[in-house]
């Protein structure tokens, strides 16, 4: 199979219904991801599809005790090597293991019993055959939680560009070291606790659009850390800020948007398709719709999906079908205008000036905000007069951070409470 050469394959995801992940509940939840695994496999054998990507996100206690998680992911990995060999139905196989290392408090980063728990089931899913592994890693996640609650740019670009730069560089070194030596490929990670968050959040109306829409672009540089310490791609699906690492690098991506409204809900569900190299579902539960399991139907639509936008390329109408996919959505939404490939662009082009991930940080928020103005100005983007207000907030909240990194550092240190994280585990 070749990821990035141009097809657009479907990447399917799907997890368990409502039910209590324990040692007592681990046999019935074999069942169900073998049922899920079949029912996938097999509809997408009667669709005609040639080639599919499964993904296996593991749930935190699966991760937290790996036997469990290799288990299940040897059973779904087992399972697609059947139905190639039997039927011919190409797949891949995606393993995302959970960040535990949050779930100590002030997190523990770089060492202990969940740094142990998440390295074996790296390692034993890539020997079991998965052949991308993945995570949505969490590093400052601890103190951008309160940041994206106020609306509070300062901390986050702390958070991102700052501590979540610096854990990405260790992280991906040693999960590439894991992942490599085991066979596998080390494919990418996910903003999805920082700016997907914000996405949500923005949604139910609880913090400006505006916000959202820088905290996915300020998302960019910490992203980039992975892949100059190793990740290869595909890109994690939930990365909507896949599209400027695209650009800068080359990497394939997958993405989501309105195939994944079975998982949430977003502004950006056609336009994130519109440079995708894999199109996800997200995730969805094992649950009984009218015509099968919720797993059985996003695979369907996906592979719909797919094969307009492979036929509209087949055709030479790919630009046309990319341009119309971007239109339908940019100029509704600040978070989807950002994702704009011109607008990709612009900010790349100024992101790669730097080689400090903080001063990319920074950059790429100054830079956002003056975009956003500027389409409000030509009217090519819709904001209400709350929001128009809240792109000279954070414009004012930008100019108070210092440009040198260490400076910054220091005088976040004196503002943090340390209790709920500690400066040392990211090497500051």
């Amino acid at each position: 199979m070749v990821i990035g050469g141009g097809q657009i394959l479907p990447e399917v995801n799907f997890t368990l219904p409502a039910m209590i992940a324990s040692e007592e509940t681990l046999p019935e939840a074999q069942k169900i991801y073998r049922e899920m695994i079949n029912g996938v496999l097999r509809r997408a054998k009667e669709l005609h599809a040639k080639e599919i990507i499964i993904e296996l996100e593991t749930l935190p206690q699966y991760t937290e005790n790996p036997e469990w998680g290799i288990s299940i992911h040897k059973i779904v990995r087992d399972t697609m090597f059947e139905f190639e060999a039997n039927h011919g139905l190409k797949s891949v196989m995606r393993l995302t293991p959970n960040d535990l290392r949050e779930m100590n408090r002030p997190p523990v980063m770089r060492s202990g019993k969940y740094w142990d728990a998440m390295a074996r089931i790296f390692e034993q899913g890539a020997r079991d055959g998965a052949d991308f592994l993945s995570i949505e890693s969490t590093g400052g996640k601890e103190i951008n939680d309160e940041a994206i609650v106020n609306a509070d740019l300062r901390t986050a670009i702390f958070a991102l560009g700052c501590l979540g730069a610096r854990d990405m560089a260790w992280l991906w070194r040693n999960l590439t070291e894991i992942i490599t030596g085991a066979g596998a490929f080390p494919a990418g990670d996910s903003s999805c606790g920082f700016a997907n968050t914000a996405m949500v959040l923005a949604e139910q109306g609880f913090i400006p659009k505006v916000y959202a829409a820088v905290m996915r672009v300020i998302s960019v540089p910490r992203a980039l850390v992975a892949i100059e310490n190793g990740a290869v791609g595909p890109g994690k699906d939930c990365a909507y800020e896949n599209v400027f690492l695209k650009a800068i690098t080359g990497t394939p991506i997958s993405l989501e948007g309105k195939t994944a409204a079975c998982a949430h809900f977003s502004p950006v569900g056609n336009i994130a398709a519109a440079v995708a190299d894999c199109w996800s579902n997200e995730s969805v539960q094992q649950v009984k719709l009218l015509s099968g399991f919720a797993p059985v139907v996003s695979t369907e639509q996906l592979i719909y999906d797919c094969r307009l936008m492979n036929i509209a390329a087949e055709k030479g109408q790919a630009l046309t079908m990319r341009d119309w996919l971007v239109e339908s959505d940019c100029y509704l939404d600040p978070q989807a205008y950002v994702l704009r490939p011109d607008v990709v662009f612009e900010i790349s082009n100024e992101i790669v000036k730097s080689q400090s991930p903080f001063v990319r940080t920074l950059s790429a928020a100054r830079l956002t905000l003056d975009i956003l103005a500027r389409a409000v100005e030509k009217g090519e983007l819709t904001l209400g007069r709350r929001e128009k207000t809240w792109v000279d907030t954070l414009r004012g909240q930008i100019e108070e951070i210092p440009q040198d990194e260490e400076v910054f550092i220091a005088e976040m240190k004196k503002e943090l409470n340390t209790r709920k994280y500690s400066p040392a585990e990211y090497g500051i």
